[in-house]
């Protein structure tokens, strides 16, 4: 794919979505006066190389049509739930785990690659999870006495809490942009922000002091989704050019040029560092998603000129919200996603660095277990996928449920209760990234409700 080269003088046009990255430069500069570094941190767990590869799959996936139950009773269980859009079981790729509940499984008949990294070791899954303020029931949840995330099962608020890890407020600081508070100091340039999207602005990668440096794909800066910014660019290259010649009594204007500055050469260092690369042996499909985590492979690659031990990165696939032609839908979609992550892990393979890059999924909420004709609607609890050579594969991690209705788990209408919460889930890999125990609480306000931060013992243990 033909990378887009972009001038000085283009680029400059493209600031708002780049380097301290929040929504506008305005409000970018308003953070400058509000920054504040976090205080009580103890010492940094670990100092060799790692990133963290955070893959958004908008819209709610499907995951009880991605994880199958294929032992005979609990298969009948799940077509009885599932009707219509049941994946026959005899087309279920077996995935055999190293510890077993008595169940067998397999997945979605298209991802051939990660039942082979599941069955080699590399990739697990960590089963129904979902975002909770603290542990509840379903008669808690039917008396009304449960403490429940904000807007629960609205795409607008679970996204946004899976991001935070705050589900009882509507946030607009994340977990990542945390955790690149606290280790920062690991980078020896901050000229390249340690959190680097391939999915525009968004509230994961944003922190007190380290926000988003976003891009798209071709290398290039992102701007309003665009993978094409210059007719953006165009209209707003003469004005800022003006302004950045000039010098300015005001403080806030003398800031504004600053952040301008910055903000050009970030882009103009990290093109650099990318082209410095080459091209990969690795081969990439071309889609948006595969093509997206090949750039993130070569940041990855790039990571010695970038001066960074810790990167952090933020992809988003979209079209998960599949109320209708579901079995179509979701068959491309898990196609495409399974692809990709084969892909991507053997591009960090061709890097050597598969020990050190660990990927994994998040979605708004799982679907329901039962139709709505021809597709489905908005549930809750769901499973997620982990990947890299430090993941504890080959395993299931955290309770899979019984795909069946009127269980102590189904809430009405085919919707599930986690029995694991994100806080977990988000506490391991923060754990493994190399957060203290101490600071976790800094990160994750509510996994004291759902672990013991001065335990020995993992919160899940997906992670060596």
């Amino acid at each position: 794919m033909a990378k887009h080269k972009y001038s000085r003088r283009d680029f400059i046009g493209a600031v708002p979505c780049l380097a301290l990255g929040t929504t506008t430069l305005f409000s970018s500069l308003i953070n400058l006066k509000a920054m504040n570094s976090l205080m009580g941190t103890s010492a940094v767990v670990g100092g060799e190389y790692k990133a963290l590869v955070c893959i958004l799959l908008s819209g709610g996936n499907d995951s009880y049509n991605m994880i199958i139950p294929r032992s005979n009773n609990e298969y009948m269980e799940y077509a009885a739930a599932r009707s219509n859009l049941a994946i026959p079981q005899n087309e279920l790729l077996p995935i055999t785990p190293n510890t077993t509940d008595g169940r067998e499984y397999g997945l979605h008949p298209t991802m051939t690659g990660l039942q082979n990294l599941f069955q080699q070791g590399n990739a697990a899954f960590v089963n129904n999870v979902g975002t909770l303020v603290e542990p509840v029931t379903k008669a808690q949840i039917e008396n009304q006495s449960a403490n429940l995330p904000l807007g629960l099962r609205s795409h607008i608020d679970q996204v946004a809490h899976w991001q935070t890890a705050f589900p009882q407020e509507r946030g607009s600081i994340g977990w990542g942009g945390k955790m690149a508070d606290i280790l920062k100091s690991m980078n020896t340039n901050d000229d390249v922000s340690m959190n680097i999207s391939l999915g525009g602005n968004n509230v994961f990668q944003r922190g007190e002091e380290v926000s988003e440096f976003a891009i798209n794909n071709d290398g290039g800066v992102s701007v309003f989704g665009y993978n094409n910014p210059e007719p953006f660019l165009n209209l707003m290259t003469a004005d800022i050019s003006s302004m950045n010649n000039k010098e300015y009594e005001d403080v806030f204007k003398d800031s504004y040029k600053n952040v301008l500055k910055r903000s050009i050469d970030s882009n103009e260092f990290f093109n650099v560092a990318i082209e410095n690369v080459g091209d990969l042996s690795t081969q990439f499909s071309n889609t948006k998603l595969s093509q997206d985590l090949r750039m993130v492979a070569q940041s990855i690659a790039a990571r010695n000129t970038l001066g960074a031990k810790r990167q952090i990165f933020f992809v988003e696939m979209g079209g998960y919200d599949t109320h209708d032609d579901l079995g179509n839908q979701h068959t491309d979609l898990l196609d495409r996603l399974d692809n990709a992550l084969t892909e991507f892990y053997a591009a960090t393979e061709e890097f050597g660095v598969s020990d050190c890059v660990t990927s994994y999924t998040i979605s708004d909420f799982a679907r329901t277990l039962t139709s709505n004709g021809n597709g489905t609607d908005h549930a809750w609890g769901g499973n997620t996928i982990v990947m890299g050579g430090a993941v504890k594969g080959k395993e299931m991690y955290g309770d899979y449920p019984i795909i069946g209705l009127n269980t102590n788990l189904e809430l009405g209408g085919g919707v599930l209760l986690p029995t694991t919460s994100a806080d977990q889930y988000f506490a391991e890999i923060a754990l493994w990234f190399g957060i203290s125990p101490n600071d976790l609480s800094l990160i994750l306000p509510n996994i004291g409700n759902f672990y013991d931060t001065s335990s020995n013992v993992a919160p899940l243990g997906f992670l060596v």
